[in-house]
């Protein structure tokens, strides 16, 4: 989210206005500015009157993380499920640990959506993302906690794919994935599946060629309206 101070004016002001109850005209004024002051002093922040990261992570957690225009060139936004069993969570810093692991420098995914609904940075949208072979350099990879049924008695390596996203997390894949098609609105929103080979050439990637079922619902038809 766009940092704010006293003096500016928008869509973005509006949106602050209304997560500290003034009057929402659109414009940072002194009345703004003292509102979120004291929002700040009563939450423990620096009282600056800068709505910054911090500030909107507060505000509203599911702002909390930074959205910023990658110096790339962003032609494919990627939808991925972190292939977790319904029901369980997992944190970017787990993400990250697991992915160093394997040799990677960083967390493969530029975003992860929390199943509370939260988003949070992953690596830096600058640097190329590890979430789909081939296609890295030119694309942002977003992930959401879950993608996998939860059976008990079931082995992890048995579990099928399964929707598990919550509604808080479809309200914010959704918000999310707008926001990135303002900043890059020639990218072409994809599910990892569909990023698999057309092995038969007839132009559609079939079930039957997909390298994995991620993100385990059709991402691409869902969000082609954006």
């Amino acid at each position: 989210m766009k940092v704010l101070r006293k003096g500016d004016r928008g869509e973005d002001v509006k949106l602050l206005q209304s997560l500290l109850h003034v009057y929402t005209d659109g414009i940072f004024s002194n009345m703004t500015d003292e509102a979120l002051r004291t929002f700040q002093r009563e939450n423990g922040l620096f009282p600056d009157g800068i709505a910054g990261p911090k500030t909107w992570a507060v505000l509203d957690p599911q702002q909390g993380y930074t959205l910023k225009k990658s110096r790339r060139l962003i032609n494919e936004i990627i939808v991925h499920c972190t292939a977790t069993p319904e029901g369980q969570d997992k944190t970017v810093e787990r993400i990250r640990s697991e992915h160093k692991s394997q040799g990677w420098s960083d967390i493969g995914y530029h975003y992860v959506v929390y199943r509370d609904g939260t988003v949070h940075n992953g690596r830096d949208v600058d640097v190329a993302g590890a979430h789909v072979s081939g296609r890295n350099p030119h694309s942002i990879g977003v992930v959401y906690v879950g993608g996998l049924e939860n059976v008990p008695g079931v082995p992890y390596a048995s579990l099928k794919a399964k929707d598990t996203r919550t509604q808080a997390q479809k309200d914010a894949l959704l918000k999310l994935l707008k926001e990135l098609r303002r900043l890059y609105p020639g990218a072409r929103i994809l599910g990892h599946r569909d990023c698999s080979k057309d092995k038969n050439g007839n132009g559609i990637v079939e079930p039957s060629e997909w390298v994995k079922s991620c993100p385990s619902f059709d991402a691409k038809n869902e969000y082609k309206g954006l």
